[in-house]
């Protein structure tokens, strides 16, 4: 998916969007920027859910229809809240799983790892970073891609990273899963779902 300038954006949609933007360097710049920003009409209920949807699905790094797809979904889906529905549909993407995992630094570079062949799911490759991840799979790095450089030195900075509660990883094996329905306890959703789904909801 392509997207206009990160830094553009993220004055718009907030740093939270893109990682390269989640520095103090930029929070200061933004604080500055508040300050010296003339005040005029707040955003319209409608713009405010706008910017919602598009903090959201710029986060995720999804293109506009895929990210519609999912909300439409959600919003079917019977006997159940839809933003709870969406929250999972969006966190348990194998994407965003081989993110969380910690094997990548962003999502953008798991969706990477995954289309290159290096990820497992049951000990078969895939390279489909929208596969839905389902409790009990095992998500592993590829025997042949344990040596590269990419995974160098995995081990030592696996311990320095907190996991989160609804996955489980071993980094001798490098084998991991998810264990549990992420919750927005346990993961944090990126934005006010919603607001996007009154969005959707027009």
């Amino acid at each position: 998916m392509k997207v206009g300038p990160k830094y553009k954006i993220a004055k718009r949609l907030g740093a939270s969007v893109f990682e390269k933007t989640q520095t103090q360097k930029f929070a200061l710049a933004q604080e500055r920027a508040s300050k010296t920003r003339k005040r005029g009409r707040g955003p319209t209920e409608y713009g405010k859910q706008l910017l919602e949807k598009q903090k959201v699905r710029m986060t995720y790094g999804l293109p506009e229809r895929q990210f519609g797809r999912y909300v439409r979904e959600a919003m079917e889906t019977h006997g159940a809240n839809p933003a709870d529905t969406l929250h999972t549909t969006l966190e348990m993407r194998l994407d965003n799983v081989i993110y969380r995992l910690g094997l990548a630094p962003t999502r953008r570079a798991a969706r990477q790892m995954v289309s290159h062949g290096h990820i497992t799911i049951n000990g078969r490759k895939t390279t489909i970073p929208s596969r839905a991840v389902h409790i009990g799979e095992t998500i592993g790095v590829r025997e042949g891609s344990k040596t590269r450089v990419l995974f160098e030195n995995f081990g030592d900075k696996f311990a320095e990273r907190t996991l989160s509660s609804w996955l489980t990883w071993n980094p001798k094996s490098m084998e991991g899963g998810v264990q549990q329905v992420p919750t927005t306890e346990s993961a944090d959703a990126a934005g006010d779902l919603v607001a996007v789904l009154s969005f959707y909801s027009r």
